[in-house]
């Protein structure tokens, strides 16, 4: 099965020009300034005057759904293979939050696996907030090692919902996400959700001069809370490592773009800078108490939408924004030989711009699955 999407503007996320994408089942085979092709069942989709642009990669989506902090009512159903479409995301890693009492890592792989099996990219993390780490196998390594989907591994910090889990505890859950990526030739690393507990980022340091593991094992993220957690973020950055912001949490200080503007400013290493939506995950609200007062869930559009709005804003050029929810996020979780470009012999997902910034058509897997804004393929039982 041949398509080919034809002059149309090229941001791979570098931008080439207007040229023409000639994709064979799954993958992108030639990009080229060619017009025509003789070839049999050929799907042809017209690009002019819109741009291809690479699938959204977004590192942080509840798949299974989060919540349940304000009692059963209150957790957050699986996601929808529509809103991943709708968000233009055609590569997702899910994972747990708070709960992994009533959910569990095997119903994350196994969400993860309909979700690979309906048409997109889907890898995921073992782990959860609690401590000892919730894991199928009987270790992170293992889990990491032996299960396909299993990339990393997920924890929470500085935050009165984790564990409180000690210097040493969480130097352990990092050798072993190390060394399960080393056997496995996976990222093997560690999401750290940063809540607003006044550790910050400090353990890290100590972590890794005490016992040399490398700084890209540890991936913090919603670092854009509060001002001290951005600030250490900034250092954590230039001293090599990557850091994570939330798209759409305007946070209690300061908004996203403006923490992307601070980014550029203080010469931080752009290059090692990604956006994640938490999309399907709860966002809360609590008294002085620590009791619920405010429940919703996040919604999985809002990686693309921060990059339209750091470029309506002038932040950064369209190429430029792109890089954090493609090229960033594709090398940072080891995956970047297949996913997050236009070129030769990567998975053809992609996305189709309008003028105005607005996803058109999604394609992943080299499958049509959003034409003129209208959703073609939706999960199993969404129409039920």
């Amino acid at each position: 099965m041949f398509t080919l999407i034809k002059d149309i503007e090229i941001y791979a996320p570098e931008y080439r020009g207007k040229k023409s994408v000639l994709i064979c089942n799954d993958k992108i085979v030639e990009v080229s300034d060619k017009k025509e092709y003789n070839l049999e069942n050929l799907k042809v989709i017209d690009g002019n005057g819109k741009k291809l642009v690479p699938g959204i990669i977004d590192q942080h989506i509840h798949i299974t759904g989060g919540g349940g902090e304000g009692s059963f009512k209150t957790r957050v159903p699986e996601v929808a293979l529509s809103s991943l479409i709708k968000g233009g995301v055609t590569t997702v890693v899910g994972l747990l939050g708070t709960d992994s009492t009533t959910r569990c890592v095997e119903n994350l792989v196994a969400k993860a696996k309909g979700l690979k099996e309906e048409g997109i990219n889907c890898y995921c993390l073992t782990g959860a907030y609690a401590y000892p780490t919730p894991n199928i196998t009987g270790s992170i390594k293992r889990d990491i090692t032996f299960i396909n989907e299993i990339i990393g591994v997920k924890i929470a910090y500085s935050d009165h919902r984790s564990s409180a889990i000690t210097v040493d505890e969480l130097a352990k859950i990092v050798a072993e996400a190390r060394v399960g990526g080393m056997l496995s030739g996976k990222a093997g690393y560690v999401t750290m959700h940063m809540g607003d507990g006044n550790s910050s980022l400090k353990p890290i340091y100590e972590i890794m001069e005490k016992y040399d593991i490398p700084i890209n094992h540890f991936r913090p993220t919603h670092v854009g809370r509060n001002e001290r957690l951005f600030k250490d973020a900034m250092e954590f950055n230039r001293r090599g490592g990557y850091i994570d912001i939330t798209a759409g949490d305007e946070g209690k200080f300061s908004k996203v773009t403006n923490l992307f503007v601070r980014l550029k400013e203080e010469n931080c290493n752009l290059h090692k800078v990604t956006l994640s939506s938490d999309g399907n995950g709860s966002w809360s609200l609590y008294d002085d108490e620590g009791k619920v007062v405010k429940i919703g869930a996040a919604s999985c559009d809002t990686v693309y939408k921060q990059i339209v709005d750091m470029v309506k804003t002038k932040v950064f050029t369209f190429e430029e924004a792109l890089k954090f929810g493609t090229t960033n996020v594709s090398k940072a979780l080891c995956i970047d030989k297949n996913y997050g470009k236009i070129e030769e012999g990567y998975y053809a997902d992609l996305l189709i711009i309008d003028k105005d910034y607005i996803i058109d058509s999604v394609i992943m897997n080299g499958k049509l699955m959003m034409a003129d804004k209208r959703v073609l393929k939706r999960g199993t039982f969404e129409d039920i």
